[in-house]
């Protein structure tokens, strides 16, 4: 058996958007006529380099290798250019080609992918979402309400779920790290009352950042939400500064987790060994893929650390993250995005039960891909799956997170 074809496909979710601009599956064929699909987590360049991307990295390292030979094509990739070391662009290309060498691998011996990564470890994962929008909320105003978000956060648990996400510390900017405004740790403080005051003990609170703060300033911040007992800060500070990230975890009594910027075994194994986190979040279309992540666990599982599977994507790397998570002893709980049209793509095949996910049954990744809805929206902007502001910190206005969805306007 081996690789032949391969064919990228570019979806743009509908509105309100939950889950970025664009989602980038990849159908991979054998000579045998198995079909395997996975989805690259890319966010760095747009659409038409990505798929450039992902067509070079499929030609030159895997085009007619058997889909067995994983480590082979992983170390071809990761070092051929003269590199050897992590390319977030290339591992994300080979993450989600190398995701549907899995689900291909499954197809062939009828078993699930958690069979083949050393077998069920867990009949159901932990589940955990973003706080988002109710149907009777005004979509502007939830980002910066606390009584909106833990209205959201009492549906979420009243639906199972053990654990909510929330970001209210904004903005993403592409300056590079900043000192948060007074306002914006206010309002931090108000969202965790609130929804702590909301939930009780019934919900863990996630506090979500994504890198926008100096290491003084996330001090500042986390060493403020200490008293509602976060389960964890997330990334603090830009992912690149492994040292700092050290020191904000060293100052504050909140767990720090990172990992959703970062790829392959290499630059976690870094975050662990300088104590700059005890909670990894591989996006498994990013990371390096399946196989590769579950190195990243065994050396978390060392640290004594938990992995916690990072999910801003389509759901056929949710179904990745659930297979890795189904077979590892350290996981901690998964990200999901429910929405109707994260269901459809995959015919509704895995599902989120009272905050939980089962162990899939069905072969491979267990999927069930909608191929024609996958081609039925194309992505038709310019813009990248994420994108992070120009404009500074406002410290006069304050400052508005918008739940990391684009501004779609009309579906």
């Amino acid at each position: 058996m081996k690789l032949q074809d391969l064919d990228i496909i570019d979806f743009a979710p509908p509105a309100p958007g939950w889950g970025g601009r664009y989602f980038l599956f990849v159908k991979v064929t054998t000579d045998t006529g198995i079909v395997g699909w996975g989805e690259c987590y890319a966010s760095s360049v747009g659409v038409v380099a990505m798929k450039a991307v992902i067509r070079d990295v499929f030609d030159r390292h895997m085009a007619g290798e058997n889909p067995e030979n994983i480590e082979l094509m992983f170390r071809r990739a990761f070092s051929s250019g003269f590199t050897g070391r992590p390319d977030l662009t290339v591992m994300g290309a080979f993450s989600g080609l190398e995701i549907a060498c899995w689900d291909i691998l499954g197809k062939d011996r009828d078993r699930p992918v958690w069979a083949l990564l050393g077998g069920k470890m867990n009949d159901r994962v932990r589940a955990y979402s973003y706080l988002y929008p109710l149907p009777h909320h005004d979509m502007a105003a939830f980002w910066t309400s606390p009584s909106m978000a833990a209205e959201a956060a009492v549906a979420a648990v009243d639906q199972g779920y053990t654990a909510v996400k929330f970001d209210p510390a904004g903005p993403y900017t592409m300056r590079g790290g900043h000192m948060p405004a007074m306002s914006d740790i206010h309002a931090s403080v108000a969202f965790c009352k609130a929804i702590r005051d909301a939930v009780g003990d019934r919900a863990d609170l996630l506090f979500g950042t994504h890198g926008q703060f100096t290491t003084a300033g996330a001090i500042r911040l986390g060493q403020a939400l200490e008293p509602f007992s976060p389960l964890w800060f997330e990334e603090p500070i830009p992912p690149d500064n492994v040292a700092q990230m050290a020191r904000v975890a060293q100052a504050v009594r909140i767990p720090v987790a990172t990992g959703e910027r970062l790829t392959t075994k290499a630059e976690f194994a870094e975050v662990l060994r300088q104590g700059a986190a005890e909670i990894l979040q591989p996006a498994l279309g990013r990371s390096g893929g399946i196989w590769e992540t579950k190195k990243i666990a065994a050396i978390a599982e060392v640290h004594n650390a938990q992995m916690a599977p990072h999910l801003y994507a389509g759901p056929i790397e949710w179904a990745a993250n659930v297979h890795l998570a189904v077979s590892i002893p350290n996981i901690l709980m998964a990200e999901t995005i429910e929405t109707e049209y994260h269901r459809d793509l995959i015919g509704g095949a895995i599902v989120v039960e009272n905050g939980f996910i089962p162990a899939p049954t069905g072969a491979g990744l267990g999927i069930d891909v909608d191929e024609g809805y996958v081609r039925s929206r194309p992505y038709a902007g310019d813009g990248l799956h994420l994108q992070m502001q120009e404009d500074p910190c406002n410290y006069v206005g304050g400052n508005a997170f918008i739940g990391g969805s684009p501004p779609v306007t009309e579906d």
